[in-house]
Formats: C-alpha cells, sequence, structure tokens
C-alpha cells in the first residue's frame, strides 16, 4: 500500500512589506490632502495661467533651447571625446582642458560672461593670427543677442558633460572589438561608426538622456540674460499679480511634462535598442548553426560498400 503525502503549499508572506505600503498610502494620502485642499495654493489661478498663450511660449522657447543645445552639445561632445581618445597628446591635453574648464565653471557665469561679451571685445574678428590678414569682423553687440548667447552658454557647458559621457561608452567596449575591426582592414571612421558606437550606445544612452533632461531643466538659468522663455516669463507675471505660488506650479508642472515625454523617449529608444540587439543575437545563432551545417555535410565522406 502506498502512502500518498500530501505537500500544502503556503505562499510566502511579508508583514514588513505590507506595514510599509500601508505607511506609504497613508503618508500619501495625507500629502494630497494638504495640497488638494488648502485654497493658499490658489489652483483656479493655476488652471487660469497653464495654458495661457504667453506661458505656451514660453514653454516653446524652452524646448527649442533644449532641441538646438542638444544636437550642438551631441556634435561637439562627440569630437571632443574623439579628441580626448585621439594618441595625439595635443589634441588630447586640448580636449581635457576645455572639458575641465566648462565643467568647473556655472552655466550663470558663463552665461553672465558670454552676455557681456561685447564690454570684453568690441568687433569679433575671422583671420590668421598675428598678421594683418582678415577675412571679415562683426561688431560682438550684434552677434550675440539674447537667443545666440544662451544658446552658446548651453552648448558650451553641456558639450564638457556629453564628451565625457561619449567616452565613457567608448571605453566600455571590449578592447578586443577595437582589435577585430582594425584587423578586417576597416578606415577608423567607418570602424567607429559601424562597429564600435553601436556597441558605445548602450552604455551612453542612460546618462545621455540624464543630460538631456539636466539640460531641459538647466535653460531656467538663461532667465539672467531676460529672455522669455518658461522661468522668465512665470518670474514676469507673478512680479505683476503677485500670485507666487501658484504661477511657480506653473512652472512646475511644465517641467514634469517635458521632463516626463523625454523619459517616455528614452524608454523607447532603449526598447528598440535592445529589441534589435536581440534580432541580431537570434540571427547569428542561425547563421553559425546553418555554417556547422554546412560544414557537417560537406566533411561526410561516401562509404562505398562491396558485393561478393
Amino acid at each position: 500500500m502506498n502512502n500518498v503525502e500530501t505537500i500544502k503549499v503556503v505562499p510566502a508572506r511579508y508583514p514588513l512589506r505590507t506595514v510599509g505600503a500601508v505607511v506609504a498610502l497613508f503618508v500619501l494620502a495625507i500629502v494630497v490632502q494638504s495640497v488638494a485642499f488648502n485654497p493658499r495654493w490658489e489652483w483656479a489661478v493655476f488652471a487660469r495661467w497653464f495654458f495661457d498663450p504667453v506661458i505656451l511660449e514660453g514653454v516653446g522657447q524652452t524646448l527649442l533651447l533644449t532641441l538646438i543645445g542638444t544636437a550642438l552639445s551631441v556634435v561637439i561632445g562627440g569630437m571632443l571625446a574623439l579628441a580626448r581618445l585621439s594618441s595625439s597628446w595635443l589634441l588630447s591635453s586640448l580636449a581635457w582642458g576645455y572639458i575641465w574648464l566648462f565643467r568647473s565653471l556655472p552655466l550663470i557665469v558663463v552665461l553672465i560672461i558670454l552676455y557681456n561679451f561685447s564690454y570684453l571685445y568690441d568687433t569679433l574678428s575671422l583671420g590668421v593670427p598675428f598678421t594683418t590678414i582678415n577675412w571679415g569682423s562683426f561688431e560682438t553687440i550684434n552677434v550675440l543677442g539674447q537667443f545666440s548667447t544662451a544658446v552658446i552658454g548651453l552648448t558650451l557647458v553641456q558639450s564638457a558633460y556629453t564628451a565625457e559621457i561619449i567616452r565613457g561608452g567608448f571605453l566600455g567596449v571590449d578592447h578586443g572589438q577595437y582589435e577585430a575591426a582594425a584587423a578586417l582592414g576597416l578606415p577608423a571612421s567607418r570602424r567607429t561608426l559601424r562597429i564600435i558606437l553601436p556597441q558605445a550606445l548602450r552604455t551612453i544612452l542612460p546618462a545621455g538622456f540624464n543630460e538631456i533632461i539636466s539640460l531641459a531643466k538647466g535653460t531656467s538659468m538663461v532667465y539672467v540674460l531676460a529672455m522669455p522663455e518658461l522661468f522668465y516669463t512665470i518670474q514676469m507675471i507673478y512680479n505683476r499679480t503677485q500670485e507666487v505660488i501658484p504661477l511657480l506650479m506653473v512652472g512646475a508642472v511644465w517641467y514634469l511634462v517635458i521632463t516626463t515625454v523625454l523619459s517616455a523617449i528614452q524608454h523607447l529608444v532603449e526598447r528598440a535598442l535592445a529589441r534589435s540587439e536581440r534580432r541580431s543575437a537570434v540571427n547569428q545563432s542561425r547563421a553559425s548553426s546553418r555554417t556547422r551545417s554546412v560544414t557537417t555535410q560537406t566533411t561526410q565522406e561516401p562509404v562505398h560498400a562491396s558485393l561478393s
């Protein structure tokens, strides 16, 4: 007679996790109640200004500065990263000096210096140094306006951080990949763009998007230039209406929207990159198995049997 023993499966219990969830929900309820039902937050004023055309114009300026600053910093930062990785001591030293300088200076200091650049130099000239050869000159006050100063200042500072992110991504690629690409006889530009960069993107993307989000928030610093981006526009309105808190909440929510959209784009890009890598790995394994099967078939020799 067989004795069948019944095993009762008891799910694991986590009482501390339940207590923590209850405490978190209790704190969240207190915060929601204090914010939603406190009349001093003036949510009616918030709703009136949130989609105001002046505010939307400021949001547009913030997005434009973020877009241009990101594009230029990626280009300049990429060149700086390649210069840092170069075997030329001169290029590497100059790139290191640039990164050291603009990572050390606060953004607001760079913006103020650029905005007062016409005090230091009346004109900007293009020519050969230490000679009389001059191809053209421009009055500084006409070249560096509010928008151009903001773009240049944001790009100069952001490029230093972007360069280190890109350099870290390249250093994260196994050195054997460089050797294998060089053994194939590919030119340096093709090796970098087709072999090294796709592998480095896995490291570059998270930190890179983090810097883009920081740049979107850092555009608020251009208020020192009296440029009507989002934060400066809000300042001008609450200085006139004295409705400080609701208008600051307008700016805070718009920055939350911008950063949330950027975070969603980051998630989609990373998921697409991971899907592409999985597809590439599957194709590579199929190709290798197909190669092994063909090799096995070609190495088999025919067997001849003698009939007597």
